[in-house]
């Protein structure tokens, strides 16, 4: 049996891009910090990530018609963790600067390397996660370098 402490180890030596997964539904937005963000597929163009069932993001996810997704960027350390460690819901936006805030829809965090917006196609019960696959109706490459976690530490590459 593989333990999960071992699992973890050795994951931790794959870099990943960090990503802030966001909704709004009903006037209630929130975020989540996700390292587990790939390309799926070109045509449609599909991405994935996985999100803790116990998480709040979990169920406004699959409540929500639209996703919006912000690949971090050199720098942005701090929205990272901002976005891992549940901020209560009155304060998770304040001071965060948003990227054309009076935009309907899933706030895009300022500066990005990269914006993807779509909406959930399929999900898949896998662990103690669920792994969403997300349908693309745009993406925007921004122009600085993407934040990696890599060794339990942000890097830029």
């Amino acid at each position: 049996m593989v333990s999960g402490d071992d699992f973890r180890a050795v994951m931790r030596r794959v870099p990943a891009a960090v990503a802030v997964v966001t909704v709004e539904v009903d006037g209630r937005r929130l975020g989540l910090t996700v390292a587990s963000l790939v390309p799926l597929s070109l045509e449609p163009p599909l991405v994935g990530f996985a999100i803790r069932r116990d998480a709040a993001l979990h169920e406004l996810l699959r409540e929500s018609k639209e996703l919006a997704i912000s690949v971090l960027a050199e720098g942005q350390d701090h929205l990272a963790q901002h976005f891992a460690r549940g901020v209560p819901p009155i304060a998770l936006w304040e001071r965060i600067p948003l990227r054309d805030p009076d935009t309907p829809g899933p706030p895009q965090l300022a500066d990005a390397a990269a914006w993807l917006r779509g909406r959930v196609e399929h999900e898949h019960e896998t662990g103690d996660h669920t792994f969403f696959v997300a349908a693309l109706d745009a993406v925007e490459a921004g122009g600085a370098r993407p934040l990696v976690f890599h060794d339990q530490a942000y890097i830029a590459l």
